[in-house]
């Protein structure tokens, strides 16, 4: 090898901590076990293949553990530790345990769906798509370079597409999926060339070098640069179903399977929130004036247009309960970007970041578990309207009592205190970085919002019309549902187990 050579293959000598790529590693390897399961498993015993990604999806949660005892970097370049393309620090950890763990309910509550459909669903193909997404979600938050993190974006997105049009012959599901497929296609298009904007004006693709190299951009360049930072974010503004890019979510919500609906509710949002939070606090600090205002505008025209979206849902409509809540998650989506664009203008951009975090992780569980009850409802309500809700509490009073508990935090009332704790570290962050005109916003949003969480509500606990319902809930939904239940209970009475975010730097 020749000597001008060497250094430069010395430099691109790469180091593999096993241990840290762990979590999203061993998704993927049971996700590839499951699909050669299914070649070899009779009919009868393919239920067994549900039964082993959970535990999968709970053996990489596990391996998050291991971790906690320090930051950890992997596939670094030589000589320069900063330089790296997978980092498990404690923003990665977390957001890891949220897509997880999310993945891990979705999957409770796939156990039941795949079961009802009888065999109307390939189950093999089911589950290693859900492991595979949960892999690329799990990917994500650690991914500290633009290439990976674009992997990564498509590894979660790719298989989410199919899983929302596995239904194989059903209108709704095909047209659901190709409405997701072709606008997530465009933002990631979008966001490639952004990616280039970007590595041409700075000459590298690790967030860190972006970071220090992007303010010293010559004045030539430089509008180059602006428009590559906006063109970046596209994409994971699309994941976050942030407005324009939220058109797609109520009709995939109805066309995929609820498993997958609250899948994507949840863990979707977790990967463009993390996505967002690393490209603007991460690589394009010194760009805060341009994404700054750009989030703030987006973070008020998404939650006003998801809780006037949700106002508008009929109870009589066919789906209207999980069109409610695909409209109540683009409103959520609203409340989440308020404290990422606050981070444009605080002086302390991860206590901003900390609060998103914060809400992020009590939005995933009380979601998580409407959504399980939703699911429990449409095993005999197959229209799934909001009206099918009426007399819930006469029939089964435990899922009618989660289930108020549920759309409580979500409107940030009590009993659910951590829906409302979390609601004021969000609007405190908006507050504390001059963005008085945002929590404005936000708080007459939160005001309209009781309107249609409290009349669903209400309607759990009015007499039913005609013979009530006796709901048989099968083990893996009871599970799902107790799990998100006492998680709630949990956060709402010991809020500060997330809200501590919101006071420590993540990064």
């Amino acid at each position: 090898m020749s000597a001008p050579a060497q250094p430069l293959a010395e430099s691109m000598v790469q180091s593999v901590d096993w241990l840290a790529i762990a979590p999203p590693t061993l998704t993927a390897v049971v996700g590839l076990v499951v699909l050669v399961a299914d070649l070899f498993l009779p009919e009868a015993r393919k239920a067994l293949l549900g039964w082993v990604s959970v535990a999968g999806l709970a053996a990489s949660a596990l391996m998050l553990l291991p971790l906690l005892d320090g930051d950890r970097a992997t596939f670094c370049l030589s000589g320069d530790a900063t330089a790296c393309s997978y980092t498990a620090d404690r923003f990665t950890l977390v957001i890891q345990f949220l897509v997880l763990g999310g993945a891990l309910l979705a999957a409770l509550l796939s156990i039941t769906t795949l079961k009802d459909a009888d065999r109307g669903l390939p189950e093999g193909e089911y589950w290693f798509l859900l492991l595979s997404s949960a892999a690329g979600a799990a990917l994500l938050p650690a991914s500290r370079d633009l290439a990976t993190l674009i992997v990564a974006l498509e590894v979660a997105s790719l298989p989410a597409f199919a899983l929302v049009g596995i239904r194989h012959g059903d209108r709704k599901s095909a047209e659901a999926a190709l409405k997701f497929f072709l606008s997530s296609v465009t933002a990631t298009a979008v966001s490639l060339m952004g990616v280039s904007f970007v590595y041409a004006t700075t000459g590298t693709l690790y967030l860190t070098r972006i970071a220090d190299r992007i303010q010293h951009v010559d004045g030539q360049f430089h509008t180059l640069a602006q428009t590559g930072v906006v063109l970046t974010l596209v994409g994971f503004a699309f994941k976050t179903a942030a407005v324009p890019f939220h058109f797609w979510v109520p009709d995939t919500y109805v066309g995929a399977p609820l498993p997958i609906a609250a899948y994507l509710s949840v863990v979707g949002k977790a990967v463009g929130f993390s996505g967002l939070i690393l490209v603007t606090v991460v690589a394009f600090p010194s760009y805060a004036d341009v994404w700054g205002p750009a989030l703030a505008a987006l973070a008020a025209l998404t939650m006003t247009v998801g809780n006037l979206g949700a106002l508008r849902q009929q109870a009589t409509r066919a789906y209207s309960a999980v069109r409610l809540l695909a409209w109540s998650s683009v409103g959520q989506a609203g409340y989440l970007l308020v404290p990422i664009a606050a981070a444009a203008y605080s002086k302390d951009a991860q206590k901003s970041i900390g609060s998103t975090v914060a809400y992020a992780l009590m939005y995933a569980a009380v979601n998580l578990g409407a959504f399980a009850v939703a699911a429990l409802v449409g095993r005999s309500r197959a229209l799934n309207r909001i009206s099918d809700y009426r007399g819930l509490y006469a029939s089964n009073p435990l899922a009618a009592l989660l289930l108020a508990f549920f759309l409580l935090c979500l409107a940030g009332l009590p009993p659910g205190i951590i829906g409302l704790f979390a609601k004021v570290t969000v609007f405190s962050a908006a507050v504390d970085a001059g963005l008085g005109w945002l929590a404005v916003v936000m708080a007459v949003n939160v005001v309209v919002a009781l309107f249609y969480y409290l009349q669903w509500t209400a309607l759990l606990f009015r007499a039913p019309e005609g013979e009530h319902t006796k709901y048989r809930v099968p083990a893996p939904l009871t599970a799902a549902i107790a799990l998100t239940g006492a998680l709630g209970i949990a956060l709402s009475g010991a809020p500060q187990l997330v809200l501590r975010f919101a006071d420590t730097g993540l990064f």
